[in-house]
């Protein structure tokens, strides 16, 4: 399976040759609560790493969604329009949100492995 990385704003991205699959942190999910929307981008949408690309409505609030790595829009999860809830059961697995054709996945090195999330989410826990 390939490697996951990771944003300081929840966001995964797991590159897979050509394609980049992206999505929220189990953090993230947690933190919102229980999703009731989920707003896609189109396919064909372009993004820059860091532009506000979708959005995840729960309960509690509304968040954007940021696009881990630059590139294109080539699918959306289609089956969260009907069932928003896969992202709170299955965050990093059915609850992915796009896929991006990147444009350059040497952006990659700016973002946190699993392990390095995974103490930044310790030290967002212990503050």
């Amino acid at each position: 399976m390939p490697d996951m990385y990771f944003t300081k704003d929840h966001e995964w991205v797991r590159v897979d040759g050509e394609v980049a699959t992206c999505g929220i942190t189990d953090y993230a999910q947690k933190a919102l609560g229980d999703v009731v929307y989920v707003e896609l981008p189109t396919v064909g949408k372009t993004a820059k790493q860091g532009d506000q690309i979708a959005v995840v409505e729960s309960a509690k609030a509304a968040s954007e969604v940021y696009a881990p790595i630059s590139g294109a829009v080539v699918a959306v999860n289609d089956a969260l329009s009907s069932d928003p809830s896969k992202v709170n059961s299955a965050p990093m697995g059915d609850g992915w949100f796009f896929q991006l054709k990147p444009s350059n996945t040497d952006e990659i090195k700016n973002m946190m492995t699993e392990a390095a999330y995974q103490d930044f989410v310790k030290g967002l826990l212990a503050g």
